[in-house]
């Protein structure tokens, strides 16, 4: 699972352009847009690159049916694994938008949430504190450190606001293929875990419930929304751990 700094160079044009597909989405996501058309417009964007969706058609034992779209697009009280649908955003939706690609053989995944025009204070702080979870599992990604201290830095910044954590579903490893070894839990005790090591390169996504830390799944098999209703938000980057820090690839900076 470990790649060569060689590898790691080869794996920068695939976290650049879900980058740069995440951007463009931001700023394509207004009210009145349908989550079928952003899913159209990411589309374009992999067919004008010569990029490969890893999503389309991607049909792990929990999906119902393949998936059937280029991103998955969580809305309100969706976390995770929304299906791009006629549905249109109104005014105050919380969007949560993930995405992953392959470029020249290399997978990056990343993930943004956001509140479609008039913004509130809860679904603010939802998504500023999900986001803070992310910075922070990716501060403690240093190599010679263990996985729960990856875990446990998402998991604590959740707790300190009290929203619900689940680790269910969390990150993990990225290379050649969107899902590889290891599971990267959203909570978890310090000096625990696999060593990290210089060379791993890992998918670290927080999701947080604004209320307690169940979950449902839809009939679709794939939508995963919070058990009572709350709003949830979901951050993503792909991060390879080298020796001098934690290098994020799908920065959109």
């Amino acid at each position: 699972m470990l790649k060569t700094a060689a590898e790691l160079t080869a794996m920068r044009p695939a976290g650049r352009f879900v980058a740069g597909v995440l951007s463009s989405l931001r700023d394509v996501a207004k009210v009145g847009t349908t989550l079928q058309e952003l899913d159209d417009h990411a589309h374009r964007m992999i067919d004008a690159a010569g990029a490969h969706s890893v999503y389309l058609g991607y049909h792990p034992s929990f999906g119902a049916i393949p998936y059937p779209g280029v991103l998955c697009t969580s809305v309100n009280d969706a976390a995770l694994h929304g299906l791009p649908s006629p549905y249109v955003l109104a005014d105050g939706d919380v969007l949560s938008i993930d995405f992953a690609a392959q470029v020249q053989g290399w997978v990056a995944d990343s993930a943004i949430t956001f509140q479609v025009g008039t913004t509130t204070p809860e679904a603010t702080a939802l998504i500023e504190t999900t986001e803070r979870a992310l910075e922070a599992g990716i501060a403690a990604a240093k190599v010679g450190g263990r996985m729960g201290d990856i875990s446990a830095a998402i998991g604590d910044v959740g707790h300190r606001a009290g929203y619900g954590i689940s680790t269910d579903f969390g990150g993990h490893g990225v290379g050649r293929t969107m899902h590889e070894d290891p599971h990267v839990p959203n909570d978890g005790r310090r000096r625990s875990g696999m060593k990290l090591q210089a060379g791993l390169v890992i998918a670290i996504e927080p999701w947080f419930m604004a209320g307690g830390d169940g979950y449902v799944i839809d009939d679709d098999g794939w939508t995963i929304r919070s058990a009572d209703g709350s709003l949830a938000a979901h951050f993503e980057h792909t991060v390879a751990l080298t020796k001098d820090g934690p290098l994020v690839l799908t920065s959109r900076d």
